[in-house]
This record gives C-alpha cells, structure tokens and sequence, in this order.
C-alpha cells in the first residue's frame, strides 16, 4: 500500500463528510483510510458507517475516548501500514479529484514530500502557503512545511519517534522540527495544490499556547546560542518576502546587526 489517509474527528459530522467526499472521489487507488474518532456524539458514527457500506474496499474506524489530537493521530499511524500518511482531519480536504494520482505519478522517494496549503473560513479562500524548491533551517523553523499537505513515509515515526503527546498545538511542527532541521531527513517540495485547510483551528485561536509550546520545543533540541538569533528574526514580520531579494536581504542584514548590537 503505497499511501495510509488518516483522519481524526470529534463531533465535527459536516466536516467529516467533505473530507471523505474528497477522498472518496480520488482517481488515484493505492490507499488506505484509516479514521479515529473520539467518540463523537453527534452524527459522525452515521456519517462514517455510510462511507465504509459504500467503499470499493472496507476502511479501518473506531470511535472511543482519546486523549487529543495527536493521540489519536498516533492511534492511526499505530493502524497504518503505507509506506507514505498523510494527515486529513474532518473539515480539511483534497483540492480535487486527482491531487493523490499528481503526487504518486512521478515516483518520487523523498523522506517527506510536501506541497501547497490552500486557507479557508467557511467557504471563502483568504490564503495559500506555499513551500520552497531549496528548503532551508530557518523555513522549517517558519512552518513551510503544512501538516496537511504533507506525505510522511511511515518508517519515520518508528525512527524518530511518534508525535509528542503532550503537546496541544505544535507536535506537527515539532516533528518536522527534530526530523528535518536536525537529522537531515530527506525534503521534496512540488507546487501543487494539496488540500483545503479550515483557519479556524485551535493553533490559530491560541498564540499564546503556541508560543509556549514551540518554546519548549526549542529548549528540547535548539542550543541556546541559535535559539537567540532565530528569535532575533522572528520580530521581522517581512522576513519571508525579504528571503526572496537579494538587495533586501542585504539590507535586513545590515539592519538586523545594527539593532542587535544596540539591544546588547
């Protein structure tokens, strides 16, 4: 099997059904689809029975209490047995109905491939992230790389470990963190277009929980010595765009050393 899709859900029935719709209609077949739900109480368990009587092949569900987000996403990469997962909780989806056959044709054998987020809020569009040809630390240390459009070969989380658990927010971003910043794993970005991902999630309603965690997700593996410079460039909001412009990248530079020497 070359690609296990797992989805956790709680109480989000509506949700749920866009994102199986989207992977139902997939051109592409060499998957698995795996779904943890926490034991919803609304009409999730319906939603999700409907979908498997209908499967060309039985998916493997379960719905009992868990412990959070990446708890349950580790109970499906327990169940997974693709040599690729992706992450697509209810309420995000495929862009369309061939996003899986564009990724898997061209063969490529990267560690962790990754490709475009698309932002909604309810139904409108207020943005896409996109990622990098030639990646590098401070990108990863930026978030480029979105859970949802990411393709993880499974043998990583028994090399590296499953998601922290006793994280709310940032164990994604810790994962990528630790696997590619820190142990060279091997990176593929493609401009395509992934999948549809609601902004209206706990990471984005609760900075100040983020904050915290990703600080001790640098305490963990980030000397101190980095850690000062990277937070030196995180109070530069444009750092993004300046990456990309030779003469602004010089000039941040220049800038960046004078208010560092200034602050000491």
């Amino acid at each position: 099997m070359k690609l296990s899709i797992i989805t956790i859900n709680f109480n989000d029935a509506s949700g749920l059904q866009k994102t199986l719709e989207s992977i139902a209609c997939q051109t592409y077949a060499d998957y698995e689809q795996i779904i943890i739900d926490g034991g919803s109480s609304d009409n999730s368990l319906h939603t999700i029975q409907q979908f498997h009587n209908s499967a060309i092949q039985p998916f493997y569900w379960v719905s009992e209490p868990d412990n959070g987000v990446y708890n349950a996403q580790n109970k499906g990469i327990i169940k997974a047995k693709g040599d690729y997962c992706i992450f697509l909780n209810a309420g995000d989806y495929l862009v369309d109905e061939r996003v899986l056959e564009n990724v898997f044709c061209l063969n490529y054998t990267s560690e962790i491939i990754y490709g475009n987020l698309i932002g909604i809020s309810g139904n409108i569009i207020i943005g896409k992230s996109k990622g990098k040809v030639h990646t590098t630390f401070l990108d990863i240390y930026s978030s480029i790389i979105k859970h949802q459009a990411s393709f993880i070969k499974r043998d990583l989380f028994q090399k590296y470990g499953l998601y922290d658990e006793s994280l709310n927010i940032v164990a994604d971003w810790a994962f990528f963190f630790k696997t590619v910043g820190f142990n060279a794993v091997s990176l593929q970005y493609i401009d395509v277009d992934i999948a549809y991902f609601d902004n209206n999630g706990m990471s984005n309603n609760n900075p100040e929980l983020c904050k915290i965690e990703r600080k001790k997700v640098l305490n963990q593996y980030m000397p101190l010595l980095m850690q000062e410079d990277y937070l030196l460039l995180e109070k530069y909001s444009g750092i993004r765009r300046i990456d990309k412009s030779k003469i602004g990248w010089i000039i941040f530079r220049i800038l960046a050393k004078y208010f560092k020497n200034h602050e000491n």
